[in-house]
């Protein structure tokens, strides 16, 4: 049996002394899968999704991604297993915009160490099998919606991530790019690559994913198709 890319264990979070966001969650994701997390505003999609990346640490319970255990890591670890392990798509892009689409891609893999060479050619690479070379030299301003979230996916997957974790990908999109974004990530996770969909969107999940995982008031479920 494969081994899982994504692992919690009995997992548990609440802030300060309020109601669980996360109680005793437990989630097994495994290699090649594309999941969808479901739930409304407040039922703790969004600390399953700060968990996974390391960027909160759960009160009990374990959290271990590519073999890693995440809820361990310090502050530099922590920074050091996003760069390498994960990808991470954002519903407003996050890309920097005084850097050119390439430059934009290329960061995370010299952040990471990779030789410069190496780093533009992933780069050229990425940009090209995701329709958008040829706006390598443009600034993201210049570009449509759904051409920064083409970038922004190429920038999380220069490190060749085991997972790609999308937070509202087609949030901030017209119902056209966000299709086309919906058909990139279902192509990707066709392609081999483990995806992780964070959505209150059923239309969405249902498009790219093939299993879905729904979050009530910090109770993880599984739902059938």
């Amino acid at each position: 049996m494969t081994t899982p890319v994504i692992e919690l264990r009995d997992v548990s979070r609440r802030y300060d002394g309020g109601p669980p966001a996360l109680h005793e969650a437990s989630l097994t994701v495994r290699p090649g899968e594309a999941v969808a997390i479901l739930g409304p505003s407040g039922s703790g999609k969004s600390t399953l999704l700060n968990l996974i990346a390391g960027l909160d640490r759960p009160d009990a319970g374990t959290v271990t991604v590519d073999g890693v255990r995440v809820d361990g890591l310090g502050e530099a670890a922590s920074a050091k297993y996003r760069r390498t392990r994960i990808g991470m798509v954002f519903q407003f892009f996050n890309l920097l915009d005084d850097l050119t689409v390439a430059d934009n891609v290329a960061l995370p893999a010299l952040l990471a160490g990779t030789a410069r060479a190496e780093a533009r050619r992933r780069t050229a690479e990425l940009l090209a099998s995701l329709g958008v070379a040829r706006h390598a030299d443009a600034y993201p301003g210049r570009l449509s919606g759904g051409e920064r979230q083409r970038v922004a996916v190429a920038r999380a997957l220069v490190n060749r991530p085991a997972l790609l974790l999308a937070d509202e990908p087609t949030g901030a999109l017209d119902t056209t790019s966000g299709e086309d974004v919906s058909k990139l990530l279902a192509e990707l996770n066709a392609d081999g690559q483990t995806v992780v969909v964070v959505t209150h969107d059923l239309a969405l999940a249902r498009s790219c994913t093939n299993r879905t995982i729904r979050i009530v008031d910090g109770h993880v479920t599984e739902e059938n198709r």
